[in-house]
């Protein structure tokens, strides 16, 4: 069996199914090939605000705020026992004229709500079967899955995962390193109120982040040494639960975990570039580093819409080597900046060496006093630019100001 298509989609984690959808919104035909979405994922995820926007635009918003937390505040606590240590610095949406930043999503939620989506949607076709292989063919990729079945486009979306074989049938290669840690993922229950405050904790093995979720829970990524991720795993309820409101300094009160721990190995990929032969990277198969500050997902729904963005202006051949060129220099800027960002940051938690502490204390130090470069920096973990936008029109309102008074 052939199918002959527009857009081939290789994957069915959250970033291939939103890919799907936003293609087929925008008119193309789609193909999506990979199993079921995950129903035991215990993970959750943190959409901010221009992702949930994205979201808007494909219809599914509505039925996942329900199911979710917003993040209000967000702080940052030194939790290590170094010499130096850092200010806790905390960032309100309010301070930039947000109700807030996003939204904490349960991932077997989030997953549930895309898949109804695209198995309503009449543009795509969901072949349920893995691609066992690629075949590069002039203006055309050739993609055989496991069901027998031979699919054909211009353009084919790499959103299999970190280890992405689209990636390695483009002959895209990418530098990866495995990291000294594992994240503990699990949920809890707290007697106190978390007031949609998110607390990142950093440790000298990584960040322990608690996101908040509806009610007194909240999701947890605890980044440890993969041995003590093993222990921490094995341990029972209660002492597991001690464990966790010892490292939060009790500040939600009394925890107790819920069912579903899951480990996860750490790891960091940067490939050349992100599109080549036809094969486009989206997600982890363009971009993996370590959880700090709810990058990941974010991210991939930029790759997404930018890439979208490209295929509609070259909708004659979306997958042109001169689209798949625009492609990679759009998108090249914010995923390098993030990931050399939050790679830098998770260096400086696991060296001990006193400049990397001094000069990590001096900058959340910076960003507690100074409200206009923290302004600045909750604007750009948002969207990338808009807090240079909003500087540089903070530096021309009084310069009016100052001409109209003087008429």
């Amino acid at each position: 069996m052939s199918v002959d298509t527009r857009i081939l989609v290789a994957g069915t984690g959250p970033v291939g199914l939103i890919s799907a959808l936003a293609f087929a919104k925008a008119g193309f035909s789609v193909v999506l090939a990979g199993p079921p979405a995950r129903t035991d994922d215990g993970r959750t995820t943190a959409l901010m605000v221009p992702a949930l926007k994205f979201l808007a635009t494909l219809g599914m918003l509505d039925s996942l705020e329900p199911d979710a937390a917003p993040l209000k505040v967000m702080r940052i606590i030194d939790g290590t026992s170094r010499l130096i240590r850092s200010p806790m610095v905390t960032f309100r949406a309010g301070e930039i004229g947000e109700e807030h930043f996003g939204l904490n999503f349960q991932n077997r939620v989030f997953n549930a709500v895309l898949e109804k989506a695209v198995e309503a949607h009449s543009g795509i076709e969901w072949r349920r079967a893995m691609v066992d292989n690629w075949t590069l063919e002039p203006g055309k990729v050739i993609a055989t899955l496991s069901d027998g079945t031979l699919v054909e486009a211009p353009l084919a979306v790499a959103a299999d995962g970190r280890n992405s074989p689209a990636r390695q049938a483009a002959g895209i290669s990418a530098s990866a390193q495995s990291l000294p840690q594992a994240a503990l993922v699990l949920n809890f229950v707290h007697s106190r109120d978390h007031a949609f405050t998110s607390t990142e904790f950093h440790t000298e093995t990584g960040p322990f982040t608690q996101v908040p979720l509806p009610g007194r829970r909240s999701s947890l990524v605890w980044v440890l040494r993969p041995e003590t991720a093993k222990e921490f795993a094995s341990v029972g309820d209660d002492a597991l639960s001690q464990r966790v409101e010892q490292q939060m300094q009790s500040m939600l009160g009394r925890v107790t975990i819920e069912g579903g721990r899951q480990i996860y190995p750490l790891s960091t990929s940067l490939p050349r570039r992100f599109a080549q032969n036809r094969i486009a990277l989206v997600g982890e198969a363009a971009h993996v580093f370590p959880p700090i500050g709810a990058q990941g997902l974010n991210l991939g729904i930029r790759d997404i819409d930018q890439l979208v963005e490209t295929a509609a202006k070259h909708r004659d051949d979306s997958g042109a080597p001169e689209a798949l060129a625009a492609y990679d220099a759009a998108r090249r800027p914010d995923i390098v900046a993030r990931t050399s960002a939050v790679n830098l940051l998770n260096r400086s938690l696991l060296s001990d060496m006193l400049p990397a502490q001094l000069a990590r204390s001096a900058g959340l130090n910076v960003l507690g006093v100074f409200s206009p470069l923290r302004a600045f920096f909750m604007r750009e973990g948002l969207r990338p630019g808009s807090g240079f936008s909003s500087a540089v029109a903070g530096l021309r309102s009084p310069r009016r100001g100052g001409d109209a008074a003087t008429d």
